[in-house]
């Protein structure tokens, strides 16, 4: 799984919103305004093609319509909500193994954004699943004996309780 691609200058905006590809254009440019034609292709091992494109369409639509992203310190929450916008919500939109891949890519591309939008995404269908579903779901094996699993549903009990009011 490997994507190489050619920089073109319309992509560098957009393309800053990844603090790794953002890095490698001014380690490969050294200067403000580079010679796009000598410019070398841009390998990145951690991620494929079709994701990366998909990635780039991420990052043009969000650069274009929201400009660059703010630089927030560490502790900053604000991006701790189950919201999520429509244009993110329909792009989004993908199987199972294709939003993974997203996730994997962003947080490779250091792309915080798109990576809470794809968490934030796994989250809410998780929400919606018992235990048994999500084991199923995801192919998780229950290692719990019975007895084992009854004694975490009653040390738990106050939160199923918190649940159940809201």
């Amino acid at each position: 799984m490997c994507a190489v691609w050619m920089l073109e200058k319309r992509e560098l905006n957009g393309l800053q919103m990844s603090k790794v590809i953002k890095g490698m254009i001014e380690d490969l440019a050294g200067e403000e305004d580079p010679n796009w034609d000598t410019l070398e292709p841009i390998p990145l091992s951690n991620v494929s093609g079709p994701i990366l494109r998909k990635v780039i369409t991420w990052m043009e639509h969000h650069y274009k319509n929201d400009g660059p992203e703010p630089e927030k310190p560490e502790d900053d929450l604000s991006h701790f909500t189950d919201e999520i916008s429509d244009w993110d919500e329909e792009y989004i939109k993908v199987d199972q193994g294709t939003l993974f891949e997203l996730i994997l890519a962003s947080n490779y591309l250091n792309i915080k954004k798109l990576r809470t939008v794809g968490c934030k995404t796994v989250a809410n269908v998780l929400r919606k699943l018992s235990v048994e579903e999500i084991r199923e779901k995801y192919n998780i094996e229950n290692d719990f004996t019975p007895e084992e699993e009854e004694a975490i549903r009653k040390e738990n009990e106050w939160c199923e309780d918190q649940d159940a009011s809201k």
